[in-house]
């Protein structure tokens, strides 16, 4: 038969806290305040970006960092919150691909 002491019910205690933490569930905000979706950055990959770093072309997005197209109706293109562009990228040395580009409204 088991015991169940006061240091065992805290020791559960803190794992179910460590558990029910919304840390690990939660992404992390942009300069400007929101929060980019957990899906879009694991929490680290997001950031602004300025300048001639996303630029829009006849059939797409051009992201100079990974020099790639990302065509206006992929589903990784997101509406920006704040009106600038953001850049969420796989982290590590090679960056290959984006994860999201947060876009502000076309400009036409």
């Amino acid at each position: 038969m088991h015991s169940f002491t006061p240091q065992l019910f805290l020791h559960l205690g803190f794992v179910v806290v460590g558990l029910c933490s919304p840390g690990d569930a939660s992404a992390h905000s942009a300069p400007s305040g929101w929060y980019y979706p957990y899906q879009c950055c694991s929490d680290r990959d997001c950031q602004p970006v300025h300048g001639a770093a996303i630029t829009e072309g006849p059939e797409g997005y051009v992201v100079q960092e990974t020099g790639e197209i990302i065509r206006y109706l992929d589903s990784r293109v997101k509406t920006s919150p704040d009106g600038e562009f953001h850049l969420c990228l796989r982290p590590g040395k090679i960056r290959s691909r984006a994860i999201c580009l947060f876009v502000p409204p076309r400009s036409f």
